[in-house]
């Protein structure tokens, strides 16, 4: 499909372009503030449309979310043709507050424009989200409470039940509602607490300071420590590891992890060659140096700014990737490079979670 993506650089929107790039072969047509004015424009020229783009919070959120709707209306009824139409709504949907009236007005009008033209509307109701690089006070309170649990700060809450969806399942939900026969889709998540979710931070924050990897037994669990270290990253990188040096050698410790399936490997690389060049949605994986010298490097999707870390095995260090960011090792030296990887789980040919990718694209990113 030729699909148009708008608010594609927004919270649910790079999750969403990262997952149709790793799992689809979609055309994808990026719309954000800065050419959002030429959405009639860009509509000649796709089949589909997720539609993401909106306003969460402020004076104007209600009227902010109808108005983006009515410019979709507009360039949908010009395109005069049938659409397959992707909105993503939220559990609020008619709640009566101004976020919940202003997605569900903003639905009322985007179906009608649709189905007049003859294209098919699905809604998608998502609950609350999180994931990585969520921004504290905005996109959802977790990514509140994993900058008070990082900086120290004890933040006042309410404790109460809470359904949390990571912002991958939402991306597929979204990517699915493309194919659905359904009108509607109500993609559910974990039913946690407020006070369970700070709690769980707190863990994970007292294991990883002392290099501990924190149990990582259940999806929910994965899914908030990913989102709990991308805010760490890359402040705390490297991660120095402690060599234990007698007369019969060195001992370095490389991974300690607290509960979960794991799994090691190592490699050698021969002068001035590179491994990786991939990404993962959802694998927690390990760079450990254990000889030689290489530069590890991370770039983080849809995104130009690439990030180099010098690493030599004289002084042991690991450094954890983010998931959605490119990476790769270079052999540096003149000798062997010996590099130890770990990741959270054992490796399936049949579902791998490994993307290709160069860290530097010719022409910038994609």
């Amino acid at each position: 499909m030729n699909v148009l993506l708008t608010g594609a650089d927004g919270f649910l929107g790079w999750h969403t372009r990262l997952r149709l790039h790793a799992l689809t072969d979609h055309v994808i047509t990026s719309v954000t503030r800065e050419n959002w004015s030429e959405l009639p424009a860009l509509m000649e020229h796709v089949d589909s449309v997720i539609h993401i783009a909106g306003v969460n919070r402020g004076p104007d959120v209600a009227e902010g979310n109808v108005r983006l709707a009515d410019d979709l209306v507009a360039a949908v009824m010009e395109s005069d043709r049938p659409l397959r139409f992707v909105f993503a709504n939220s559990v609020q949907h008619g709640n009566g507050t101004p976020y919940g009236t202003g997605k569900a007005e903003a639905a009322a009008r985007l179906e009608a424009a649709v189905e007049r033209r003859g294209g098919r509307f699905v809604d998608v109701r998502l609950p609350n989200l999180f994931g990585e690089h969520g921004r504290p006070s905005y996109n959802s309170f977790v990514a509140t409470f994993v900058r008070a649990v990082i900086e120290g700060i004890e933040p006042t809450i309410i404790d109460r039940p809470v359904e949390l969806l990571h912002v991958q399942g939402a991306a597929q939900a979204l990517i699915d509602a493309l194919t659905a026969t359904t009108r509607r889709l109500d993609p559910r998540g974990a039913e946690v607490t407020v006070q369970g979710v700070l709690d769980l931070l707190r863990e994970f924050k007292a294991s990883y300071d002392t290099g501990e990897f924190p149990d990582l037994s259940s999806d929910f669990r994965i899914d908030l420590f990913n989102t709990y270290r991308s805010a760490l990253f890359p402040a705390v990188y490297p991660i120095a590891l402690t060599p234990h040096t007698d007369a019969r050698g060195r001992f370095v410790e490389t991974v300690r992890c607290r509960g979960g399936e794991g799994q090691t490997s190592f490699s050698t690389t021969v002068p001035g060659v590179t491994r990786g060049e991939h990404y993962h949605l959802r694998k927690v994986e390990r760079f450990a140096v254990i000889d030689g010298r290489a530069t590890i490097s991370l770039r983080r999707m849809f995104t130009d700014e690439v990030i180099d870390f010098f690493v030599d095995g004289t002084a042991p260090c690991a450094i954890d990737m983010p998931t959605g960011w490119v990476h790769n090792i270079t052999n540096t030296a003149d000798e062997t490079l010996l590099t130890q990887f770990w990741s959270h789980e054992l490796f399936r040919s049949d579902v791998p979670d490994t993307f290709p990718e160069p860290v530097r694209p010719a022409g910038g990113s994609q």
